[in-house]
């Protein structure tokens, strides 16, 4: 298991691992060692997980990575309530045993015992599921509200900033992104679709054609964001016909209109398919049409140039899965509430592999991949009327808007 709710925990909890281990009144030698003054100390352990069940006083633990464990709580474990994004567990509340639910993430710690026995715990500290989904919450929406993103067409590190370039339904705009030293950046791993692999980071790794997504504050005029997160990643964007769908291995081919290649592409349950209704295809076909105008042969000479003007969306998205604000001061928004493309897809229902077939038209984000096939992070299907409207721009102007997705509670951020 590897949930960014457990990882969240590990990670706040790192901080107060001193104050865990030594706090006096849980860690201090028991009478009994203290006579035997040429007994060997015990060793502390700690186990991390969400709880599976709960039997009495045994807690049985589903790990981040390895076997389910078992632990006891004795008469005189310390249990408290840690709040997501704490890191001093002086603001930790006191709770009892029967506070404890199934799917509660929990750090206990105790006296080492020998394998296969559950851990007598002395201090259990627990950030509640209800908790964390409260903040997962909060920062969907801060990300949608406080959120830009797009293609870096210039990277400064001396200076700490990054330039964007964000296309919507009219036209584009420059964003120069100002980091600091309390910035935190991140870079989404090759092969991963999500935000939760995402690696610490630095400007020196973001480069020109890159996507971005960055949270903070914007200046009045828009063009000015002051970050408190930056997530960069290198993308493949691809619209095209499909040529072949396999779905024993999860992979599909298309063929790339503008490259005139062959691409590969998996398709797993983290990747988000959907198909547009005729109906909305072609209304933004016609919007496509009437904002373009002249700017096509821009948009293609963009899209080509970049070859990777993608923006992944997390698992659970954004968007929700990586929408942008509505207000329009996101990623392919405009002033007034224009239409956004990526919360308009978040809205359709799933689609799957199995209902893509040769000859679909499709546009689709994805990771550039490590064995000669990326892994889809988005994928539209139905959108022959906007490939008919501008073959070209289609690309840029479909895809280059689509946001990095949301975070999913481990930093609070993209």
């Amino acid at each position: 298991m590897n949930t960014p709710s457990s990882r969240l925990l590990a990670i706040a909890l790192c901080a107060a691992s001193a104050a865990i281990i030594h706090a006096p009144n849980c860690y201090a030698t028991p009478p009994s060692q203290q006579t035997q003054g040429a007994a060997a100390p015990r060793a502390v352990a700690k186990r991390i997980g969400v709880i599976k069940s709960i039997n009495g006083t045994e807690i049985t633990l589903t790990q981040e990575s390895g076997p389910d464990v078992r632990v006891t709580v004795q008469p005189a474990t310390q249990i408290v309530r840690f709040a997501p994004g704490e890191t001093n567990l002086n603001n930790a509340a006191p709770i009892q045993l029967q506070d404890l639910q199934v799917g509660d993430h929990i750090r206990a710690t105790g006296w080492a015992t020998d394998d296969n026995r559950p851990l007598p715990v002395l201090k259990v500290v627990v950030m509640k599921h209800s908790d964390l989904e409260a903040k997962h919450q909060q920062d969907l929406q801060d990300w949608q509200k406080r959120g830009v993103g797009g293609l870096v067409s210039a990277v400064d590190p001396a200076a700490g900033t990054v330039t964007i370039s964000v296309t919507g339904f009219t036209g584009k705009k420059n964003i120069v992104i100002h980091s600091s030293s309390t910035t935190v950046i991140r870079r989404y791993a090759p092969d991963s679709v999500k935000f939760d692999d995402a690696k610490a980071s630095t400007l020196q790794e973001v480069h020109p054609g890159d996507q971005v997504r960055a949270r903070g504050d914007r200046s009045a005029d828009g063009t000015d964001l002051t970050a408190n997160e930056i997530v960069s990643g290198s993308f493949r964007n691809v619209a095209g016909t499909v040529n072949t769908v396999d779905a024993s291995s999860s992979t599909l081919s298309v063929q790339d209109l503008l490259s005139k290649k062959t691409v590969l592409v998996k398709v797993t349950a983290d990747s988000q398919v959907r198909h547009l209704p005729p109906e909305m295809a072609q209304r933004i076909a016609a919007r496509l049409k009437g904002a373009l105008g002249g700017s096509t042969a821009a948009l293609s000479g963009q899209a080509a140039a970049s070859g990777q003007a993608a923006s992944p969306t997390a698992s659970s998205g954004a968007t929700p899965e990586g929408g942008t604000s509505a207000r329009g001061t996101g990623a392919g928004g405009r002033s007034g509430g224009a239409p956004d493309f990526q919360q308009m897809l978040s809205r359709l229902p799933a689609s799957s592999l199995t209902d893509l077939h040769k000859g679909d038209a499709v546009i689709l984000v994805s990771t550039e991949g490590t064995a000669g096939a990326g892994t889809a992070i988005q994928l539209v299907s139905g959108v022959e009327p906007i490939l008919q409207a501008a073959p070209n721009a289609g690309q840029a102007m479909m895809l280059a808007p689509w946001s990095l997705g949301a975070p999913s509670g481990d930093t609070g951020g993209p």
